[in-house]
């Protein structure tokens, strides 16, 4: 998958204790905070003692107010797929972070950093602390924090400890630094972005998960990556994507998503001429949805207290958001369409954004993308995704916070059932009065947090969960000359049966950056970024021989089919390849 949105968070509100799992969950301390994530965008789902997160971060006292902090988040093809999170609380009596003017940020669902200048200002900040800011921050350079011990309690605590660089935890980061709040990220890896990370390899510079980025465009209240990155000072030059995918499908169906929408109908309805209106009708229910959420700064969706505000600001937008909340994209298509091929085609604009059927996918999830795709449009990054975390990575230091690299953070420390500190695998300890965790909900609860009792919002999540399917990625570099010139940059491939849209290795996601940004690859060289959905259970137990040739043999499988379907002589175009 490879499509990437951004995500944001809600109002000022006040804190109850805290530990912030940024990515899916939080732990919440006796029932006095709820929240939901849509995908990674964190919103208040109700609460007793108010509260603001995007990436939030409160100080560990009580009375916190924390204003605005907004989150920004990526994933393949966008997870649009709620969970819930939770906090612990602050520890101190007394204090508050207040934030300037609030920012309005928006894989479907990821690394040698470059050196060029991103545009970002920067700050001084006088401390005791051994290492300033700039050069833990520097990424061509890593620098590690020495000492066994790590930072001792007391006047050297931090605001906020975030677990994870990748984008939500980044911006969690850059959003309480830039209201003046002293940060240190920790980062297992030796760089910063996680799934929206890269890497580099015989001159090639390969994305790790999402390519098709929203929210970097310049108009409307979606622009959440545009909005995070300026935010630090930091702005990032992009490629309009002319097209947003191009389908090829069972019975030879070929569909190019146009970044135009009048293009994209007019494609569309001469594909099916006998469904103009139904198509209209569709989408045009997705657009009234989209002008709703537009016309807000996208905050919480769920929280009645911040609907009820904006209820008196834009009644018939709330009113209609409202409507749309329970319903999925599959009801009310087949409400105006009837042909079987088209709701099919339906089916996989929905999986393309939450790797599930239409019937299953959320309607305001849904339209959000469906239509921000022609309104801001698609845009990729110059260099490559990876400059977006390398950005807020030197937005931070900017700012006077701390990014350290080759820390692997093994135990959350709590102190009477609040989060206080960390501990790493090489035994240092950081203590701050805000712990946020943007490792996923499984390993904070799972590794961070294990022996402890899970919350019952966790228990009764645990029950209800349904795993969502895992992914196998091949990363190519091949001969130019196998592409035709007028080759798309984002294609989804399902060739002969649609009852195989949600079947393991049935249907496969294709990105060629190259399209866009040459500089990725060698002269005379295209990327060929490769996704296929699978179950992790096909792959657990197998010796590591085993687990080699499997990969290898689906690969080679997947290589085939694109091959006879798009590219002849793609096998033997192959420069470079890792599955």
């Amino acid at each position: 998958m490879f499509i990437s949105c951004c995500s944001l968070s809600i109002p000022e509100l006040n804190f109850t204790p805290s530990l912030i799992n940024h990515n899916s969950q939080v732990l919440i301390h006796q029932n006095r905070s709820k929240f939901t994530a849509l995908s990674n965008k964190v919103q208040s789902f109700g609460q007793r003692d108010a509260m603001q997160l995007g990436s939030s971060s409160k100080p560990r006292i009580r009375n916190c107010m924390i204003q605005s902090f907004e989150h920004v988040n990526t994933l393949p093809f966008s997870d649009y797929k709620f969970s819930r999170m939770k906090l612990f609380k602050p520890r101190y009596e007394k204090s508050s972070l207040f934030s300037g003017d609030s920012l309005k940020s928006s894989n479907f669902n990821g690394s040698t950093l470059r050196s060029e200048d991103l545009g970002c200002g920067e700050s001084e900040r006088n401390r005791d602390f051994a290492l300033m800011a700039k050069t833990v921050m520097s990424v061509d350079n890593l620098v590690e924090i020495g000492g066994n011990e790590g930072m001792s309690r007391g006047a050297d605590d931090y605001d906020a400890i975030v677990i994870g660089s990748g984008i939500g935890g980044l911006v969690a980061a850059t959003q309480l630094a830039v209201k003046g709040a002293r940060v240190l990220v920790l980062e297992k890896y030796v760089i910063p972005g996680g799934s929206s990370g890269y890497y580099e390899r015989d001159g090639y510079t390969f994305d790790v998960g999402s390519s098709v980025m929203f929210g970097f465009s310049d108009k409307g209240n979606l622009n959440l990556i545009t909005q995070a990155l300026a935010a630090v000072g930091c702005e990032m030059e992009v490629i309009p994507d002319p097209t947003t995918v191009h389908f090829h499908l069972p019975n030879d169906l070929s569909v190019r998503v146009h970044r135009e929408y009048s293009d994209f109908v007019a494609e569309l309805t001469s594909k099916f001429p006998h469904e103009k209106e139904g198509v209209l009708a569709f989408y045009g229910e997705c657009w009234k949805i989209f002008n709703a959420l537009n016309s807000l700064e996208l905050k919480s969706l769920e929280e009645p207290i911040y609907l009820f505000g904006q209820f008196f600001k834009r009644p018939l937008e709330c009113l209609t958001l409202a409507y749309y909340l329970p319903q999925n994209a599959g009801n009310i298509a087949r409400k105006y369409i009837k042909d079987p091929q088209l709701l099919s085609f339906i089916d996989a604009e929905c999986f393309i954004v939450s790797t599930i059927n239409a019937l299953q996918t959320p309607m305001i999830n849904a339209s959000m993308v469906l239509c921000d795709r022609h309104f801001g449009g698609i845009n990729y990054p110059v260099g490559g995704v990876g400059g977006i975390a390398k950005s807020l990575a030197k937005g931070l230091a900017d700012k006077g916070s701390e990014i350290l690299y080759k820390a692997n953070v093994t135990k959350v420390i709590l102190e009477q059932g609040k989060a206080v500190g960390v501990r790493l695998s090489d035994g240092r300890e950081f203590y701050a009065k805000t712990i946020i965790s943007n490792a996923t909900r499984w390993d904070t609860f799972g590794k961070l947090l294990k022996g402890e009792q899970l919350p019952k919002e966790e228990e009764n999540f645990q029950k209800l969960y349904v795993k969502a399917p895992s992914f196998l990625s091949i990363h190519m570099g091949v001969k130019a000359e196998v592409l035709p010139p007028d080759t798309d940059c984002h294609h989804f491939v399902l060739e002969d049966d649609w009852n195989r849209l949600e079947e393991p290795y049935g249907s496969i996601f294709l990105s060629i950056p190259t399209v866009l940004d040459s500089s990725l690859a060698p002269e005379g060289h295209h990327i060929l970024h490769i996704f296929t959905i699978c179950s992790i259970e096909d792959w657990e137990g197998l010796a590591q021989k085993d687990y080699d040739a499997k990969k290898e043999l689906v690969a080679d499988e997947i290589i085939n089919r694109l091959e006879n379907k798009l590219f002849p002589g793609l096998k033997q175009s192959i420069a470079f390849r890792e599955v």
